[in-house]
């Protein structure tokens, strides 16, 4: 009598070859066909016929029209969603940023950290247009926004020792207008790319001199948080873009991209904890680190009466 139920090794194979994203080819089915049961058989089977037509699904976007496109292939789950895996790796970031959100209005922050939080959440939605549709107006909601976010973090870090408080948001603001209207007109992908790392090196060392002049534990804790994934996901991200020939070739793509979008999901929320902390420090709000569930950092503050 044969089996019809599926034995531990193929669903091995199944989760093995689906979750990775390998392409399935007429070779790869009759090299695993011998080693399946009667269940095993028809269930492989149909997984085939399944990437089979994926293959050949149609673009609901149209032709790629962006300046650059990741090492993931194109259309495989769905004729609405380009790179899949790129696509919902933005959750995480949604979703970190609403609890910071969250936390900045219930304990009335200043409203640079709600426009903060909000603009995380704006990127990481623009990200998900991008990647899920690879067309070049989409490929602006999630560039464009890049640098607006820099932009803010750059205010945030600099302002308090500013001596001409209504310079630098003017300034500001008119630099990032005037970049989004030559982005939107000019295609500069290497120049997008030198032009955002330059925004984000200048942060790093106003961050390190608030972290030096930082002495809570907790608070320093997640400053490290900050830059370990900063650390993580840039290699992440190179790896995806320097090795995409050595991955596709390769017996499973291990979607560096999407693993930069959860690393920087996180950089940007301890990032966002880490400034409030020390704005409230400024501001003599008595701030300290406490953890939601025990594992998410967040910062509680106690106001003076007077405030």
């Amino acid at each position: 009598m044969l089996a019809l139920t599926l034995r531990k090794e193929d669903w091995y194979h199944y989760l093995m070859l689906f979750s990775l994203n390998l392409r399935y080819t007429d070779h790869w089915f009759l090299r695993i066909l011998p080693h399946c049961n009667a269940g095993g058989i028809f269930f492989t089977f149909g997984l085939y016929l399944f990437r089979r037509m994926a293959d050949g699904m149609s673009s609901f976007w149209g032709p790629v029209t962006s300046t650059t496109e990741w090492c993931e292939t194109n259309y495989v789950y769905s004729s609405y969603i380009a790179e899949f895996y790129n696509t919902i790796s933005n959750i995480p970031c949604i979703l970190l940023a609403l609890i910071g959100l969250i936390n900045a209005l219930r304990q009335r922050f200043e409203k640079r950290f709600t426009i903060l939080h909000i603009s995380n959440m704006i990127l990481a939605i623009g990200s998900m247009l991008f990647h899920a549709t690879l067309q070049h107006v989409q490929q602006q909601s999630d560039e464009t926004p890049m640098v607006w976010e820099m932009l803010l973090y750059l205010y945030i870090l600099y302002s308090p020792d500013w001596h001409y408080r209504s310079t630098m948001p003017t300034f500001l603001f008119l630099y990032g207008a005037t970049f989004a209207v030559a982005h939107s007109q000019i295609r500069f992908r290497i120049g997008f790319q030198v032009h955002y790392i330059i925004l984000c090196l200048l942060c790093i060392p106003r961050m390190y001199k608030y972290y030096i002049y930082t002495q809570d534990v907790s608070a320093k804790r997640v400053a490290k948080l900050y830059a370990a994934t900063l650390f993580v996901g840039s290699l992440c991200w190179l790896f995806d873009r320097l090795m995409c020939k050595e991955i596709s070739s390769g017996p499973f793509n291990p979607q560096g991209h999407a693993l930069w979008h959860v690393f920087m999901g996180f950089n940007s929320y301890f990032a966002n904890t880490f400034l409030m902390f020390c704005r409230a420090q400024q501001r003599g709000w008595n701030p300290k680190i406490v953890h939601l569930m025990g594992v998410l950092p967040y910062v509680k503050i106690k106001k003076p009466k007077s405030q």
